[in-house]
């Protein structure tokens, strides 16, 4: 796999497993930090599915992002979690398809589903850029938790502005 959008998705994707294993299954599922009441697991499971209605989708022409598989044993069991990412990455190491080639996407943009032609490299951008998205709001339930991802990169956008360290 040589494409920079595909190693990015795997780079991303591979902080998963990292913090699948500083956590217990009763951190992965604890809902109780506000104000949405989502647990670590939630996110995991909604980033994980996101990536496989773009391979079903591959197989039918259509990727509808409305239609996921809400697994409920990946938001509770590190196990399930880890062996769903792991399938997830192999699909994307093997994965051979031009990147330019038109896909249609189906998806809820808050006023109804509407139907939008992407490129499929441009669905690994976004599907990318939304992982990220949910390591910021898992971030912040770690921080609640009292756990910390020993990774200052984790939900941090590549383009956002780094916080200079000051020496005191």
């Amino acid at each position: 796999m040589n494409n920079g959008i595909l190693q990015a998705s795997r780079n991303t994707l591979s902080k998963t497993s990292i913090l699948l294993a500083k956590l217990s299954n009763e951190e992965l599922c604890d809902n109780s930090i506000s104000p949405y009441h989502s647990s670590i697991g939630t996110h995991i499971r909604h980033i994980l599915d996101f990536y496989q209605c773009i391979f079903i989708g591959m197989e039918n022409g259509l990727v509808d992002l409305t239609n996921r598989n809400r697994d409920l044993s990946v938001e509770r069991d590190c196990d399930c979690a880890n062996d769903y990412l792991e399938s997830i990455l192999n699909t994307i190491e093997g994965f051979k398809v031009d990147l330019n080639k038109i896909i249609l996407v189906r998806d809820d943009l808050g006023q109804g589903i509407v139907q939008i032609n992407y490129t499929i490299g441009s669905l690994f951008a976004q599907a990318n850029s939304h992982t990220i998205h949910h390591y910021a709001i898992i971030n912040y339930i770690l921080d609640r938790l009292g756990i910390s991802m020993e990774d200052d990169d984790f939900g941090l956008n590549p383009t956002s502005p780094k916080k200079e360290m000051q020496n005191g």
